[in-house]
């Protein structure tokens, strides 16, 4: 059984966390997995949008702690903390942050420790209101390390940040909604994400991976952002993508090329 499924339909690709029987948690096959199909979808340039979704309406209950306890495993996971640069566990996620292309999380079930981690990786959250969420490392003793504090920083406040990794309390998605780690409710999370990419992918390729690029450097690289606005600005008025808006302004049936750049 593949770990990962993806469906691709009109330029929108569909992940699926694919280990039901598992509530999807997170193997560290599954961890290598999802940036393996990243990788891919970072070089298939008819993909204009990604919805990260589970099987069996579970997001994912987080990281497989039998995988974690394998002493097969704990040399291996050991390498990955001390080695330089990004760890498995961060590249896993953080990688979905780096797309060119916008990535919504369709949410509902449980969405705990590392399935939370990977939804904040993406652009846009969107989950059931009676989907259970935790940042739940404590519970186990760990510390949330899969990048959470990069993707976490400018959803919700450190306060909340600290009191929800602190505690691994665990919250419905309607609270989650409230204090802004979600950004909207619906009872069919993954018609919704369908719904919204069809709307993004209305507009240029290369505009929506300019408006990612630049609004994530806001957040994270704050002295290169207005620099970036000037650079792809200068990209997207000598791209040809930016002279079909216009001209699908007008008329809705012209069609975009594949994005131009990276």
């Amino acid at each position: 059984m593949t770990l990962l499924r993806v469906e691709k339909n009109n330029g929108i690709a569909t992940v699926y966390l694919n280990r039901p029987d598992k509530r999807n948690a997170m193997s560290f096959a599954l961890l290598k997995e999802l940036v393996k199909t990243a990788d891919k979808i970072r070089q298939d340039r008819s993909i204009r949008c990604v919805i990260l979704i589970g099987e069996a309406q579970v997001f994912s209950a987080g990281i497989d702690l039998a995988d974690l306890n394998n002493p097969k495993n704990k040399a291996y996971a050991a390498w990955e903390l001390i080695k330089p640069g990004q760890s498995l566990f961060q590249k896993a996620f953080l990688i979905w942050q780096e797309l060119p292309v916008p990535v919504i999380a369709a949410i509902e079930g449980y969405c705990f420790g590392a399935g939370m981690q990977l939804a904040l990786a993406a652009d846009i959250r969107i989950a059931h209101p009676k989907t259970q969420m935790s940042i739940m490392e404590t519970r186990w003793g760990l510390v949330p390390d899969m990048g959470l504090t990069r993707t976490i920083k400018g959803i919700i406040g450190v306060d909340l940040a600290k009191e929800l990794s602190l505690t691994a309390r665990i919250f419905d998605a309607e609270y989650a909604k409230e204090i802004g780690l979600v950004t909207h409710l619906a009872e069919t999370p993954l018609e919704k994400a369908q719904q919204l990419a069809e709307e993004i992918i209305q507009r240029s390729p290369d505009a929506v991976a300019a408006v990612k690029q630049v609004l994530d450097a806001m957040e994270h690289n704050p002295k290169k952002s207005l620099r970036l606005e000037k650079i792809w600005q200068l990209k997207l008025l000598l791209g040809k993508n930016s002279l079909i808006a216009r001209k699908k302004d007008k008329n809705p049936d012209v069609k975009f090329l594949p994005r131009q750049y990276k």
